[in-house]
C-alpha cells in the first residue's frame, strides 16, 4: 500500500509541475526527495502503513526545519502541501479498495 500511496502522490506532484505556482513547485520538488527517502526507510522495515510513510514524512521535514532548510513562510507552503498530497492520496487508494 505504500507504494501505491507513494505513487499518488508522486502523480498529484507532477501535474502540479503542468500548472502549479513557482511555490507549488518548490514545495512539490522538496516533498519529492523526502517522500522517496521515507518510502525507502520504511520498505527496509517491512512497515506498510499509511500512517507510518505519514508519520516518516514529517519527521524527515522536522529534521529538515531544525536544521534550517526552510524559511517560516517555506515551512508552511511545504507541510501544508504534505498534507493535502498525503490526505489526497489517502482518500483516493480507500475508494479504489
Amino acid at each position: 500500500m505504500i507504494i501505491d500511496l507513494e505513487e499518488h502522490i508522486l502523480d498529484s506532484i507532477d501535474k502540479t509541475v503542468e500548472q502549479g505556482s513557482d511555490d507549488e513547485l518548490f514545495a512539490g520538488g522538496y516533498l519529492r526527495g523526502h517522500l522517496t527517502l521515507a518510502v525507502a526507510e520504511l520498505e527496509s522495515q517491512s512497515s506498510a502503513e499509511p500512517e507510518a510513510l505519514k508519520a516518516q514524512v514529517e519527521q524527515s521535514l522536522a529534521q529538515a526545519i531544525k536544521a534550517g532548510e526552510l524559511s517560516p513562510p517555506d515551512q508552511k507552503l511545504v507541510t501544508q502541501l504534505w498534507e493535502d498530497l498525503y490526505h489526497r492520496a489517502v482518500a483516493a487508494l480507500l475508494t479504489t479498495k
